[in-house]
């Protein structure tokens, strides 16, 4: 039989598990900078505003994908 978890262990796997999920947030910053350096955004004179509207374009384009095929494969 398991003995009950304390609340320090649990504060514990808290503390990992935001450790854990801030390098996550970091490593996809920097994924999605790299992508961003290497197609040359860096380079061009776009406002904030506008990128934001791009990258919200893009995620609805690749979320009617994932929609589309869990359609197909169900």
């Amino acid at each position: 039989m398991r003995a009950r978890t304390t609340v320090s262990e649990i504060d514990t796997q808290i503390e990992l598990l935001a450790e854990k999920r801030k390098n996550m947030v970091a490593k996809a910053n920097e994924r999605f900078a790299s992508a961003a350096r290497r197609a040359g955004l860096a380079e061009l004179d776009i406002s904030d505003a506008e990128l934001n509207d791009v990258f919200a374009e893009i995620r609805a384009r690749f979320r009617d994908d994932e929609k589309r095929t869990a359609g197909e494969s169900a």
